[in-house]
């Protein structure tokens, strides 16, 4: 996922999908546990997806504190 794309997605909506992506990863995991993936990449861009909306909760959260000041 693109991080313009994560950028419109209203917080709640983004943690909502943080929620559903790590899921997926769990599952690609398992399922590359039991019998190879025919595309292992996956993994590493689910894992990258994840830190990229990690990465954007976290400056909504600094920006959130700088703007009570």
């Amino acid at each position: 996922m693109k991080m313009e794309v994560i950028r419109e997605l209203g917080t709640v909506e983004l943690k909502e999908r943080l929620e559903e992506e790590r899921k997926q990863l769990v599952r690609l995991k398992l399922n590359h546990a039991v019998s190879p993936l025919e595309n292992p990449n996956k993994i590493v861009e689910y894992r990258r997806t994840i830190a990229k909306m990690l990465t954007e909760l976290r400056k909504r959260e600094i920006e959130e504190v700088n703007n009570n000041k």
